[in-house]
């Protein structure tokens, strides 16, 4: 079976993205990665990210090469996607102090001040960034969506296969996904 359409993964930083893309390596839908942005010890495995895609909505010639691929957009740039292509949407959630948890510890690794926005606050414009963000992708005709939550996926990722299954019409490997699960790298926990 052809994917005639782009493999679109999203959510907010820290939400599972690059474990994704990783696994839809692993089931068989090949990255759009440069590796420009290489491992570090926030992320020990590679980012998976394709850096003309910061670049939308200007640069949007690098589209046709995505075709059956998986590529990383932030959200932010999904509404920048043309309308002339098919995407297939997985959409990583994660508990919103986990991710705040983890921004903070990578923004110290960097010298930044984590305390810049308090986290309620941080909380409070991702709960109201990710309301938008659904109702764009949800709104998109040409955009199929399977939300699959990071902390579901790595306590019992059988019911986040079987979606990732029918976003895909069966045609991944969703048992070789497993392979790219580290929980050893499961490292900000809510508690």
């Amino acid at each position: 079976m052809g994917r005639d359409y782009i493999t679109v993964v999203t959510g907010l930083p820290r939400s599972g993205t690059s474990l994704m893309m990783s696994m839809l390596d692993k089931g068989g839908i090949a990255p759009l990665k440069d590796d420009v942005r290489t491992a570090d010890v926030d992320n020990p495995k590679g980012y998976y990210e394709f850096e003309r895609v910061k670049k939308l909505p200007g640069d949007q010639g690098w589209l046709p090469e995505a075709r059956g691929r998986a590529v990383k957009v932030l959200g932010e740039l999904m509404k920048h996607l043309p309308s002339g292509f098919e995407y297939r949407v997985v959409f990583m959630m994660r508990d919103l102090d986990e991710i705040v948890s983890s921004q903070k510890k990578m923004m110290i690794r960097r010298g930044e001040d984590p305390d810049v926005i308090p986290d309620d606050e941080l909380i409070r414009l991702y709960r109201t960034y990710l309301k938008n963000l659904k109702g764009l992708v949800n709104s998109s005709e040409n955009m199929r969506v399977a939300y699959i939550n990071y902390n579901e996926l790595l306590s019992d990722p059988d019911q986040s296969f079987e979606e990732i299954r029918d976003l895909f019409d069966g045609d991944i490997d969703a048992d070789s996904m497993r392979d790219a699960i580290d929980l050893s790298l499961y490292r900000n926990r809510g508690g």
